[in-house]
Order: C-alpha cells, then sequence, then structure tokens
C-alpha cells in the first residue's frame, strides 16, 4: 500500500511507543504537524524556543529511560538544536531528533533557511543521516531509535528534505535493524573480569569509582550489592550521584573539583580503582599524573575509546555496567559459602574504611551558617520534604552545592548536565522530567543566570498547567565564575555582576547597599506568566515556602531565595592541580 512520508513518519513515531514529541514547527516541517494534527496518540509538545525544545526532550529520557523525541523545522530551527545534542552526546543521553529541509533539488543552493545540520553535528551526535529517497525513510526511522537507545547512549538527527516526505511510498515500517558496522556489544569478558576480581581481592584499600554509566544502565541495586558484599568504599561523579544511597555507610561522597575532602583522599590514597561507567574527565582527576598514584585502575565501561583515552589503566573491559555488574555477582559470594572456585568474597577493608571515616568526620560538607539563608539549608529541607522527588539543575554554584547536600536512595532522581555544563539546560529538562513522570514531584534548582537563559519557557510550564517547584538561588551574579574571579583572579569581577548597570563602576569590588535593584523582579515576572512567586529572604521562611509551593497543583511555582554573593562551593580543586591539593575554606 502508498502512503506520503508524512504519514509514514507518524506511524514510525507510534510504532517506536512514542507518546510526547517535542516540537516546533515551521515551513519546511509544516506538512509533519498538519499529520500530527490528525493523530490522537501522541502529545504534541510546544516549547517556547528549539533549545529549550530539546532540553526537554533530553529530561524526558533521562527520568523515564525512554527515547526523548523532537521535530523542529530547517535553518535556525535546526541550528538551535546544536547545543542540546551536544548536551545529550557528552551525557549519553538517547534523543532522536527531526529536522525539516528544504526539498533535495534545492540543497546546496543556499534556498532559504537551508542549513547542512547533518555536517554542522558529525562531531557532536551519535549518528546523522539526510533522508534521500523516499523508500529509505522507515529503515532509517528504525535505525535511528534503535543507535540512539543501544551500545552508549546518545543523540540521533534524521534530516527529512521536504519533497521526501509529500512523496507516496511504501507503508511498510520495519519490525528488526541490520546495520552492518554497528553491532554493539552485549557480551562481557568473563576473563577480564576475573583477572579484576582477583585484584580487587587483593587490595588493601580499594575503592569503587560509579560513573553515569551506573546510572543510565539503571544498576544501582545491583552495585549496591556488589559493594555491600565485598565491603568496598564508593565514590561516585556527579554523573554518578544515586548510583548508592547517600545515606550508605559505604558512601564517601563524590570526587572532583567539588568533591568531598574524603572522597578525594581516598582516590589518592587507595591502592585499587575500580571504575564503572565513567571517561575519567578533568573535572574528576585533576592533575593527570597525580590521579590515584597508588593505585592499579579497572576500568569497565560500554565505550571502548573512553578507555584509557585519559587515565591509563591496568585491566580494561568494554561492557554495559549492568551486565557487568550483574556477571560480577555471578562471581561474588557472600561471606560464610562456599568460595574454593570463586575470586573474591568480603575484602578486608576494616582498617581502610576506619580511616576514611576519619577524613570524613575532620573534614565534612558544612557551610557556614553566620550569612542567612545558605543553599544547604535550601537543599536540606527538600530533602525533608520531598524524599521522592527528581531534582534538576542547571549549571553552576547551585549545580555544585545540589550534588555535595542532595540526599540520594532509590526513588529519587537527579538530572543536570554533566559533561557540557550547559546554562539555560535546568528548566526545560524539568518540564520534559514532569511531562515523563507527572505523579512525581519535579523540582528546578537554578541560578538567577541560568534562568534566564530559558525563562521564556514559563509560558510553556504554565500553559500546560504544570506545578513545578523552580528554586532560584539569587545571588546577583554568575557565581561559579565569580567565584573564580575571587580565588583566582585577583577579585576582579568581570562581566558577573547581574545588577550592573551604565553607570555603574567599571571596576566594581563587590555588592554593596548602592547597587541598583536587581532586574527581572523574578515573583512579578512569574505572575504575569500565570505562575505563582514566593520570594525567600530569611532561613524560617524556607520551608513555608516548599510547602506551599506544593499545594499548587494548577501552575508552577518559582521560589526566588536571596543568597549571599560571597557564598563559595568549598571543597575546591584548582584546574590542573591534583585532587588532593584542596581549598577548604576562604
Amino acid at each position: 500500500m502508498k502512503t506520503t512520508g508524512t504519514s509514514l513518519f507518524v506511524k514510525a513515531l507510534k510504532e517506536e511507543g512514542v507518546t510526547t514529541l517535542f516540537g516546533y514547527p515551521g515551513g519546511y516541517a509544516i506538512d509533519l504537524f498538519d499529520e500530527l494534527y490528525k493523530q490522537n496518540d501522541i502529545e504534541l509538545i510546544l516549547p517556547r524556543h528549539e533549545q529549550a525544545l530539546i532540553h526537554a526532550a533530553d529530561g524526558y529520557a533521562r527520568s523515564t529511560g525512554k527515547v526523548g523525541v523532537c521535530l523542529v523545522t530547517s535553518g535556525p530551527g535546526a541550528t538551535n538544536l546544536v547545543t542540546g545534542i551536544a548536551t545529550a552526546n557528552y551525557d549519553s543521553v538517547p534523543l532522536v531528533c527531526f529536522t525539516g529541509q528544504v526539498p533535495t533539488y534545492l540543497i546546496g543552493n543556499d534556498a532559504f533557511q537551508e542549513v547542512d545540520i547533518i555536517g554542522i553535528t558529525r562531531s557532536i551526535c551519535k549518528y546523522g543521516v539526510t533522508v534521500r529517497n523516499r523508500e529509505d525513510l522507515g529503515r532509517i526511522i528504525k535505525e535511528a531509535f534503535y543507535i540512539a537507545a543501544t551500545g552508549k547512549p546518545g543523540p540521533v538527527i534524521v534530516d527529512l528534505p521536504k519533497d521526501i516526505m509529500l512523496e507516496s511510498g511504501s507503508d511498510l515500517y520495519p519490525k528488526e535493524v541490520n546495520i552492518r558496522g554497528y553491532k554493539p556489544n552485549l557480551k562481557v569478558h568473563a576473563g577480564q573480569l576475573k583477572k579484576a576480581l582477583e585484584m580487587l581481592g587483593n587490595a588493601q584499600k580499594p575503592v569503587f569509582l560509579a560513573g553515569g554509566g551506573v546510572k543510565l544502565s539503571r544498576a544501582g541495586r545491583e552495585f549496591t550489592k556488589l559493594a555491600e558484599i565485598t565491603r568496598v568504599p564508593v565514590v561516585t561523579t556527579i554523573m554518578g550521584k544515586g548510583a548508592i544511597a547517600t545515606a550508605h555507610p559505604l558512601y564517601i561522597g563524590n570526587i572532583g573539583m567539588h568533591g568531598s575532602y574524603a572522597a578525594n583522599q581516598a582516590i589518592s590514597e587507595c591502592d585499587l580503582l575500580f571504575s564503572i561507567g565513567t571517561r575519567f574527565n578533568d573535572r574528576i582527576t585533576g592533575m593527570l599524573v597525580d590521579f590515584a598514584p597508588k593505585a592499579k585502575i579497572i576500568h569497565i565501561d560500554i565505550d571502548s575509546a573512553s578507555i584509557s583515552k585519559n587515565v591509563a589503566v591496568d585491566i580494561p573491559i568494554v561492557a554495559d555496567a549492568k551486565q557487568a555488574i550483574e556477571k560480577i555477582l555471578e562471581y561474588t559470594v557472600s561471606p560464610g559459602k562456599d568460595t574454593n572456585s570463586l575470586p573474591v568474597k568480603e575484602c578486608h577493608t576494616e582498617s581502610w574504611l576506619e580511616q576514611i571515616n576519619v577524613w570524613k568526620q575532620a573534614y565534612p560538607l558544612n557551610m557556614r551558617k553566620d550569612s542567612g539563608i545558605t543553599p544547604q539549608t535550601i537543599i536540606e529541607a527538600i530533602n525533608r520534604l520531598f524524599p521522592e522527588s527528581i531534582v534538576v539543575t542547571d549549571v553552576g554554584q547551585h549545580q555544585m552545592w545540589t550534588t555535595q547536600f542532595l540526599e540520594m536512595k532509590d526513588g529519587k532522581q537527579l538530572l543536570t548536565s554533566g559533561g557540557l555544563g550547559t546554562m539555560g539546560y535546568g528548566f526545560p529538562a524539568a518540564i520534559g522530567a514532569k511531562l515523563g513522570n507527572p505523579d512525581k514531584t519535579v523540582i528546578c534548582i537554578s541560578g538567577d543566570g541560568g534562568m534566564q537563559m530559558n525563562i521564556q519557557e514559563m509560558a510553556t510550564a504554565a500553559a500546560l498547567e504544570l506545578p513545578l517547584i523552580l528554586c532560584i538561588f539569587n545571588n546577583s551574579c554568575l557565581g561559579m565564575v565569580r567565584q573564580w574571579q575571587k580565588l583566582f583572579y585577583g577579585k576582579r569581577y568581570s562581566s558577573t555582576c547581574l545588577r550592573a548597570r551604565k553607570n555603574c563602576h567599571k571596576h566594581c569590588s563587590g555588592t554593596n547597599g548602592k547597587c541598583p535593584a536587581y532586574s527581572p523582579d523574578f515573583i512579578k515576572l512569574a505572575q504575569s506568566y500565570g505562575a505563582f512567586g514566593i520570594r525567600v529572604e530569611a532561613e524560617e521562611e524556607i520551608e513555608k515556602a516548599f510547602l506551599q509551593a506544593g499545594k499548587n497543583k494548577q501552575a508552577p511555582t518559582v521560589i526566588e531565595f536571596m543568597i549571599d554573593s560571597e557564598e563559595l562551593v568549598l571543597p575546591m580543586v584548582q584546574g590542573g592541580k591534583p585532587l588532593n591539593n584542596m581549598i577548604l575554606e576562604c
């Protein structure tokens, strides 16, 4: 039977189980939107900007485990996706991004709203393709969903020329995928695992390092079981936070630039680092030559290119985190059972754990209490009042405070832009998370800078009647850059004050009683969109504000927390320094 490309497109989405599509119309995608108008099975979400649109699809994908799907027009519609594509690529988020395109006979002629979006995104996506033959359409879409979700997940771009989508062709949609040259590794090398476990059994000061791969594979319970059986302490990257409950006695904390003292010391002193699902980026390693200098390193990662790319390892294992951990558990037993044929059991880590606890008690994560509201007190209120929420952050100081103080356990999720560090990510990603999890409380934590990068999505959240809780940590500045300026640039606060006006002194040294009023007024702005707004200026108002926000069920609530601009994220390791060279106070 013959059908148009637009009709097959909608059929394909339904076959792939897509129920939510984030889209923004335009001239070369209008036929697709017309076809979507005729059906009722796919909810079409209209954000107010394409960058927000892809971040929303990203938040939807991270929070549900499904593939996020978006549709935009050609030209600027497509290029506005670029930052979101890179964000998803760095954090291994499965997305399928459909872009409209000029007719094939105009490609290469500099036609109106023509861009080579496949060429533009080639280095920041998992795969990209322009459909040039109508009979290939179904196969390409099927392959796009398969590639996005399998192996190391990532974004896939499918470019759809207008004439191809209007052309009639077969209505068949493939049931299976067979891509020559793309065969994700589905097996775990048993020999390598046994070598790793033998090395683990001989270690005196072992540490598990859990990265985002553990969370992406939904392996938290299996990983926790492994840690409990072996009695090996655990550190996480910020993307791996939540792989084990933060209250678990074996959990030390995050490592890296703003990791805890105990976690960074554990990495510096361990004799075996057993890492799972991390690519060892510079934010967690510090100075490479001094990273885990006393340790043998085992590295499990689904991406073979990530192994020994940044840190040379002793035992490489290419595998999905969950499959590898499940296989390890087959070789690992609890004490008291026959272990003659098994390479490892409970490790003798008693003295090692005691040393780690000494570090934790000597230098706990704790902000000073003499400056009014602190980020710690706000996040502790979230821990008390919303124990099973989805917390989404933007990027900046508030992001690091959240990764330091947010309690994680089963039923709670943390979504954040880790690899690219994309300001403007938080709010739209929270929208996507709420759409994917309508029965969960979704809280966005943002700074006053990041919130303004996609603040137009207040219209989207209000129109959809989403009861999001939007926390703005307002310190009147771009806090993370300002922190670097304070610590390493002689307090030369260049272009970081968000109260600055034309008549302000060029070399202002910081906020004072003569500063201009902050713009915008977030409370009035929220109300103008039909949202609720609460300003909190005292610690005793924090819980009351959250309780009120929890009662607002038909619209988002903005809670603006007035934060001292002098608050710093500590500990801190300066870029290029070893992890044990931490700034603990200032």
